[in-house]
């Protein structure tokens, strides 16, 4: 069987699992059913209808979109980070970018701001977070002897991620109220409950816009596996390449916090799966972690939905539930290098 056919017939299967997993919910909905809904969610938005269809329509369908985007953000960021540290573990998280929209969420949060410029108040500051995190890192990777190698960047975004977290405890302990501690912890669980069409817009553009740009930067991405010294001697400094890769997995991430909360180990364990299979070619590694991105946190949103009946579990604690054992896995494989595992 050809690698195409198994493609498809793959494709098929999940499109056809999806389906049927889109239908399983407090409120139960059959195969052919569910497909009718879509289809007419997708022909007719505006229309009006009973309410198994606006489960699908407003609920379940959205809610899908918005997970496979942020999916898919995520594990692309990820993958780009584990090429600019040079090392499988590196994400988002270990960076820092992760731990300063959390600090941005929580002050937003504690100080009360509901909306800016007509935008959420507390996801407009948990972008604005991941994007200073990101430049103070650059500023202190620029400031040092070093040539702004993944060394450089991993020390600084550790101590980053350390001081913010530190920060928010600090914040949750000594300031917030019994009830914004409540709003801290919801949001910090991550929530697919602001699936709304506009959002999906824009965080499509962004998301698409992301990984297309990381897909044309993939020899880049190959060549800092190789090491500084090999590209300087091909003529090819990295330094700046790091820092652009950086900022625009900061804005990448902070969408996705500003559209979701927090949501781990996606970038993590998907990216590093895929080189499993794939390889160290980042013309593979870029589009199949996108893509494995997004189904994987779009079924950890129907397991969440479907695996405690009567309730939604967020999507956050799915994650990490599957995540944790892979990330426990995955820190007895063997060093990174520049073949498979």
């Amino acid at each position: 069987m050809g690698r195409t056919l198994r493609t498809l017939l793959l494709a098929a299967a999940l499109i056809l699992v999806t389906v049927y997993a889109l239908g399983r919910g407090t409120i139960p909905l059959g195969f052919t059913e569910t497909i009718q809904y879509i289809w007419l969610s997708v022909a007719d938005p505006a229309g009006a209808g009973s309410i198994r269809q606006d489960v699908i329509a407003c609920l379940r369908l959205p809610q899908f979109v918005l997970s496979f985007l942020i999916g898919a953000g995520l594990a692309a960021a990820g993958a780009v980070m584990q090429a600019v540290m040079k090392n499988p573990l590196a994400d988002p998280y270990l960076l820092g970018i992760s731990s300063g929209a959390s600090l941005g969420a929580v002050l937003a949060i504690v100080a009360g701001i509901g909306t800016l410029w007509g935008l959420d108040g507390t996801g407009l500051f948990a972008f604005f977070g991941a994007v200073a995190v990101s430049a103070f890192i650059l500023l202190i990777a620029s400031l040092t002897k070093a040539s702004g190698g993944g060394l450089t960047l991993l020390l600084a975004g550790f101590a980053t991620n350390a001081a913010c977290s530190a920060a928010v405890s600090f914040i949750i302990a000594a300031m917030a109220e019994p009830s914004k501690t409540r709003s801290i912890q919801f949001w910090m669980m991550g929530s697919l409950e602001t699936a709304r069409p506009a959002l999906l817009a824009v965080l499509a553009l962004v998301m698409a816009a992301g990984v297309l740009y990381f897909v044309l930067q993939r020899r880049v991405l190959d060549l800092m596996l190789m090491g500084d010294e090999i590209s300087l001697s091909m003529g090819r400094d990295l330094a700046l390449y790091r820092k652009i890769y950086i900022a625009v997995t900061a804005v990448m991430v902070g969408s996705a916090v500003y559209a979701a909360g927090m949501i781990g180990f996606v970038g993590l364990i998907v990216p590093h799966a895929v080189r499993l299979v794939t390889g160290s070619a980042h013309r593979y590694i870029i589009p199949l972690s996108a893509l494995g991105g997004g189904a994987f946190l779009a079924w950890a949103n129907i397991i969440g939905r479907n695996i405690v009946p009567g309730t939604e579990l967020p999507i956050g604690v799915t994650t990490t539930l599957a995540g944790a054992p892979l990330f426990l896995w995955m820190l007895f494989r063997r060093k990174y290098g520049g073949g498979r595992g």
